[in-house]
Formats: C-alpha cells, structure tokens, sequence
C-alpha cells in the first residue's frame, strides 16, 4: 500500500509519518518530512530514523516543484506522479483537493480534517464527497458543523506512549504550550489564561510566547517532553476552532494533570453556532482532569492540585490511561480499515 501524505502541519505530519512506518506502509510526504533524515524546523520536532523515501518518487515530485519556481509543488500535482501511489491522503487544506481532482480522481483520495474545518470548507468538501472522496474526522464534535459534509471514519490524534510518558511534577507551576498566544487573543483565549493563572507560578511556552516573566518563548521537542514531565499542572485554554488540539493529547499522555476551560469559553467565537469544542467530553472533571469556565473554580483546581500530592497523581494516571484509550488504542484499531479499505 503506497500513500500520497499531503501535509500543512510539521507537527502533526511527523505523528502521521511514524504512525504509518510503524505499521508498514510505504509513504511520500512532500512537506516539512520531505527529507525525514532533515526536517525543514527539526526543533520543532526530530527527524524520523529510518524513514526513506523511493528516490525516482522523489525525483519526479522535485521536477513539479522545478517547473513552478516558488510556489507550493503540492498544487500542481500530475497524473502521472499521482499513479505512484494507491491512496492520497490530504490533511485539511482544501486548495489541494480542488487543484488536484481531475489528476487524482482515479485514486482513493481522503480528506483528513485536524480541527480547522468550518462551515465553509464544509461546503467546499460536499461536492468532492459526492463524487467519492471519502472523509476522515478527527473528532465526532465536527458533526455539528452548519452543512456537515458527513464522514466515512474517525480517527483522534496519536500519540506515541513511550515518548509522552513520565510525569512527575517536581516543579510546582503551571504551564500551557501555544504559538503566538497574546498574537491571536480570543482565539486560544489569552486573556482568560493570563488571569486565571495569576496567583501562581506560570510559563507559557510557544513561538512569540515572550511575555516578562512567565513567556519562555519557542523551544524544542526534547524540552517541551521535559517540561511536561516536570512541572505539576498544565492550564489548557483551547485553540478555535479546534475542538482539541495535539498539545492538550500531548499533555495528557505525558500525564500531566490537566486543568481546562468548558465550553462555554471553548465556543465563545466567531463560530459561535458550530459548538466544536469537546475538552468536556473527553474529560470526566475530578478524575481524568478537570473542566470549568468560571475563574475561581479554576483557581481552586490548581490550587488543589498545586499543594495534594495524593490528589495530582491519581489526576495523573487516570487521565493517562484514558488519553491512550484515545490516541492510541482507537487509533490503531481504526487507520488500517480505513487505508486498507472502505472506512466503516
């Protein structure tokens, strides 16, 4: 089984790659893993080890690229190149659906959603759903988009167990990890994490996170592993319109106790009407984490969790052996139906 991995996300590309050379499947992915021994931002996350690509496969797609100088290769597409592969998998960006039908309409083609998808691009995907792409949900949340285009699986995020594993909470502060969080204000709720977090000790990690005195700016994957490990509680504030997001499954495997907002502050966008946020169904609040909007009652979770010892370890392993449940298990259990054949 040959895939075609079209990729707007490094991070996520990565988990992909691995997930896929674990399980034995031959894979290009023309994106950050283009050469997997040299990602294009390996702080971000390592190379793959043992990750290689079949050099003509590679050669062919490098011509596409020579002969549109400076534009993204993965917009013109021919069908000749495309005839490599048995199924092209294309995370989220619906330009590479649209520019690519007529040389990939012959193939199994999938749409991977990743929690970006909005009424809109709901509306761009029906008519290709209607002529046999098949769509892949991460989450069961995205049903109540306004014009649902419908899915054929569902399939979470994975996460590699025996990375994000570990926690022992020896740093007695709380941590969130996010890009550009003050940047982007309301849409992965700045505001609300700056105050809530207030009484006590805090980093905020991420790109552009560089705020005096808590903002620890970007930093790499080793560190961030590190960082989860260590510190004792991770605020989770969301991303819109994402219903989750890899750092809330990254956080949560590691063990990490998880304190997050509900979702009245989850929804609280632009997209109001499409109710995509689904922290609180993942999480049972007093036992796998816990969940709330109100700004007292999230101060006293991390107080509690702060100074109970007790309390924050079994926060701990229950909340790691649910994300497994979630990342992992159900993961494997479904992304070989649903590349091997018909999702069901």
């Amino acid at each position: 089984m040959k895939i075609l991995y079209l990729s707007c996300h490094s991070v996520l590309e990565r988990d992909d790659l691995v997930l896929f050379q674990e399980l034995g499947y031959e894979v290009f992915s023309p994106g950050a893993y283009v050469e997997p021994a040299n990602p294009g931002d390996p702080t971000m996350r390592p190379p793959i080890p043992g990750l290689k690509y079949d050099p003509d496969i590679v050669e062919q797609y490098h011509r596409i690229g020579n002969r549109h100088p400076g534009e993204d290769g993965k917009d013109h597409l021919t069908k000749e190149f495309v005839d490599n592969f048995d199924v092209v998998y294309v995370m989220h960006l619906p330009r590479w659906i649209r520019k690519n039908w007529e040389v990939m309409k012959h193939k199994r083609v999938i749409w991977r959603t990743i929690g970006q998808s909005v009424a809109s691009t709901e509306a761009e995907m029906k008519p290709y759903r209607n002529k046999g792409m098949e769509i892949v949900r991460y989450s069961p949340q995205e049903a109540y988009i306004p014009g649902f285009a419908g899915q054929d699986g569902l399939i979470r995020f994975y996460k590699d167990p025996k990375v994000h594993q570990g926690w022992n909470g020896k740093k007695k502060r709380v941590i969130t990890f996010a890009q550009s969080m003050q940047q982007r204000g309301s849409a992965c709720n700045y505001q609300f994490f700056e105050e809530t977090t207030r009484p006590f000790p805090r980093a905020l990690f991420g790109p552009e996170n560089n705020q005096p005195g808590f903002g620890m700016g970007k930093v790499s994957f080793e560190r961030l592993v590190k960082e989860m490990q260590d510190n004792r509680v991770y605020f989770y504030t969301g991303t819109h319109p994402a219903s989750y997001t890899l750092n809330f499954i990254e956080s949560w495997m590691t063990g990490i106790p998880l304190v997050c907002i509900g979702p009245l502050k989850g929804n609280a966008n632009q997209w109001r009407d499409h109710n995509l946020y689904e922290i609180h169904n993942l999480i049972k609040s007093g036992e796998t984490g816990f969940v709330s909007d109100n700004i007292g009652e999230l101060r006293s979770q991390i107080r509690l969790l702060m100074t109970d010892d007790k309390l924050a370890k079994k926060i701990s392993q229950a909340g790691r052996k649910e994300a497994q449940a979630q990342a992992t298990e159900h993961v494997l259990a479904k992304i070989e139906p649903c590349i091997d054949k018909k999702c069901s």
